[in-house]
């Protein structure tokens, strides 16, 4: 099963073509690329990544994604992959993560990170080697590792 991050990233995706014009084509995509879901869970998934449905001239209404989706998603779809050389280790407490670094990276990977603006991440508190990561309520140990991988795609498999 896909996490629900993947599947909102994938979302954003397929919207962001421009050429949706139903929840009905979105969910056959959504299929088709191995999602198992249901027009309900596709209904919060669209209110959470608050798209709306625009009149489009000569073409209906498409849905879009808010200025705010539409600033996050270029961000989240840049990898930065020399940074993954640093990561040493990831470790969890209810909504917080502590990554462990190699000396002198966490400050840079912490950067990073808070830059990316994704919304499952509240902040990042940097040291030398060690990066406090505070996730939101409700967010999985491995939502946040396909979070970080999105962001640093070397890191995959070393999690």
């Amino acid at each position: 099963m896909k996490s629900r991050y993947k599947r909102q990233a994938d979302i954003r995706k397929i919207i962001q073509k421009g050429k949706i014009h139903s929840q009905d084509e979105l969910l056959s995509e959504l299929k088709a690329k191995g999602y198992e879901l249901t027009q309900a869970t596709l209904s919060r998934d669209l209110k959470e990544l608050q798209v709306a449905k625009v009149a489009q001239p000569g073409n209906g209404y498409i849905y879009t994604l808010s200025e705010e989706e539409k600033a996050k998603a270029p961000t989240i779809m840049k990898p930065v992959n020399f940074l993954a050389d640093g990561f040493r280790d990831l470790r969890f407490s209810g909504n917080l993560a502590v990554m462990r670094t190699q000396p002198g990276y966490a400050s840079s990977i912490a950067a990073v990170i808070d830059k990316s603006e994704t919304w499952e991440i509240l902040g990042t508190i940097a040291g030398d080697d060690t990066i406090l990561i505070v996730l939101k309520e409700g967010i999985t140990k491995s939502d946040f590792i396909n979070i970080l991988i999105s962001i640093m795609p070397n890191l995959e498999g070393r999690i």
